[in-house]
């Protein structure tokens, strides 16, 4: 073995965890906003909380990506500490899938259908189909599986190419003299760690361990110490991403730990004292790739049946290693962590402007409240929403713009379209909550208010104001473009209202029954009412284009205006609904 065959062997794992990287990041696309509804299924149950780990794990083919994830969810105070110890465990066992395949690699046989078996045999089809669909899809979603295709083709090269480097080890006979260093547990368990820390890969350190074990030099001895270290390296990334978290969040890297450590000291206090009693005849044995795939499983699992029934005194060991502080523990609204996977970020976004709608409904809600009846704590309570309406605006707006430099679905980018376009309506809706509740402040400090007359058709207008705030909030709560559609007529009766809710206040001042006074608040009343419909309607014409991938506002409702049947039926409808009463 001479220098070009460390070359090789770098190219090799250069390009094993380049295709490793191209599949997740496909894999991942792929599964969407399907990551977060099923984190969203995360109960106290350790035991469907360690399926969904281990499920998500093999759904975007990263233990480091699902960590880093969680670290990000329980610093943004979304996820507690428990219900991430059964994910950990589940995403220990779902990342040894690559270890499966890789461990085909190993297959010996005449046969035609298990050499087809064989990554290094079927994986240039595979690349090639993948790369066909890159070039000639039209549909994103199918050029992402082309990319899993071939980050699977180049992963798979890679391992070939370090199987190739690593092959003429197998005659060199200080080889054999030097692993025999590994038949000592606690120096396998520390190469295993040390190298898979360097990397922050454990499927690579496996993979490269499997590479060895072709040469026929690697025993079982040898092998299962350095898989159990393997476990504890991939711990690093966890560490890495937990700087500058809160206490919870390092507390996650603490539980992914200590759960790695315990079991690999149990497991292996148990193996070799097992084995000085019955003298385990295999363990000088040559062992194969598949064999590696098949003892990191047990490894896995094994550990996971030990600790799981103990999954709250790894969180009691993990808050005494991390103490609580005095002061109150602080959470990131959105969690940086949580954009090394996209969808997931999207959706976080999407729940958080979810908050930010419905607080700004509550907000205009209790804001109508104080111009029938006022009351200063529903003011301060108007101000401290409006202020929090602010804070979500001016953080979800960097934060999206941070998710579209990603690579993004067609789907995702229109739904980062979508949040960018909604959240500044949300955000004035609360800013004209934060203005009514100045008009009942200035009526309430004059002593001043409207006539009977006047309340009566300030009331109808309100109560269609509010029935567009609530349609047009459930439309966007649920992507429902059909509800979206009875908004538009709506807020053209609502323009009519004010229209005639004015020329009646002109009137009125006509025939001396109403103040100036009044007339300048009634109007800034009618305006902001008017401006919310017109923020509602925003929203709902947004959701509608967006789903037919296009965004011409004025288009559309001119269109739907003079073309549509629908819309007319609707507009009659609600004006049956909401008739003033009769003029004095």
């Amino acid at each position: 073995m001479d220098i070009f065959s460390v070359f090789t062997l770098l190219g090799g794992l250069a390009f094993f965890l380049f295709g490793m990287t191209i599949m997740s990041s496909g894999l991942e696309k792929i599964a969407g906003g399907k990551l977060e509804t099923t984190l969203k299924k995360m109960t106290s149950n350790p035991f469907k909380s360690l399926v969904l780990g281990a499920g998500i794990t093999i759904a975007i083919q990263s233990s480091s990506a699902m960590t880093v994830m969680l670290v990000g969810l329980v610093n943004s105070g979304i996820m507690d500490l428990g219900q991430t110890i059964g994910v950990l465990m589940g995403s220990n066992i779902g990342t040894t899938l690559t270890a499966w395949i890789l461990g085909m690699t190993g297959i010996q046989s005449d046969s035609f259908f298990l050499k087809l078996l064989k990554p290094e045999n079927f994986s240039p089809v595979v690349a090639f189909i993948g790369i066909l669909m890159i070039m000639i899809a039209k549909s994103s979603k199918k050029k992402d599986v082309g990319n899993i295709l071939v980050g699977f083709a180049v992963l798979m090269y890679g391992m070939k190419l370090m199987s190739n480097a690593v092959s003429p080890l197998a005659d060199m006979p200080g080889f054999k003299d030097m692993l025999t260093a590994f038949n000592n547990p606690i120096l396998g368990v520390l190469v295993g760690a040390l190298f898979t820390a360097a990397i922050q890969s454990s499927a690579a350190s496996v993979g490269i361990l499997q590479a060895l074990s072709l040469t026929g030099s690697i025993t079982y001895g040898m092998a299962l110490p350095i898989i159990m270290g393997q476990n504890i390296g991939t711990c690093i990334t966890a560490v890495i991403s937990s700087i500058g978290v809160n206490k919870n969040a390092k507390r996650v890297a603490a539980v992914h730990i200590y759960f790695n450590v315990i079991g690999t000291v149990i497991c292996l206090c148990l193996f070799y004292a097992a084995n000085a009693v019955f003298r385990f005849a295999f363990i000088d044995d040559t062992i194969t790739p598949f064999r590696i795939a098949m003892l990191h499983s047990i490894f896995n699992i094994v550990t996971t049946a030990l600790l799981l029934p103990f999954s709250k005194w790894l969180e009691k060991l993990a808050r005494l290693t991390i103490k609580d502080v005095s002061e109150k523990e602080k959470y990131t609204l959105l969690d940086d962590r949580l954009l090394q996977t996209p969808s997931f970020a999207i959706a976080e976004c999407r729940n958080l402007t979810v908050k930010m709608a419905v607080l700004s409904r509550d907000t205009l809600d209790i804001s109508l409240d104080t111009l029938l009846q006022y009351d200063e704590k529903s003011v301060n309570t108007i101000v401290e929403n409006e202020s929090i309406v602010d804070e979500y605006e001016d953080k979800l707006g960097t934060y999206l713009v941070k998710i579209s430099g990603r690579e993004l679905t067609t789907q995702d980018a229109n739904s980062v379209s979508r949040l960018l376009h909604c959240i500044g309506d949300f955000e004035r809706i609360s800013d004209h909550a934060v203005n009514l509740m100045q008009v009942a402040k200035e009526m309430y400090d004059k002593q001043i208010t409207f006539s009977e007359e006047a309340k009566s058709e300030v009331r109808v207008i309100i109560a269609a104001v509010t029935e567009i705030l609530n349609m047009s909030i459930t439309a966007f709560e649920n992507n429902d473009e059909v509800l979206a559609r009875k908004v538009e007529p709506l807020e053209e009766v609502i323009d009519g209202l004010r229209m005639e809710l004015k020329n009646r206040h002109i009137h009125r001042l006509q025939e001396d029954r109403c103040t100036i006074e009044l007339g300048f608040i009634f109007s800034d009343l009618l305006t902001n009412l008017e401006r919310v419909s017109d923020h509602c309607s925003n929203i709902a014409v947004c959701l509608i284009q967006l789903k037919k991938e296009k965004f011409d506002t004025h288009e559309y409702i001119t269109d739907l205006k003079e073309n549509d049947a629908d819309f007319q039926e609707m507009c009659t409808q609600y004006l049956a609904k909401y008739t003033l009463p009769k003029e004095y």
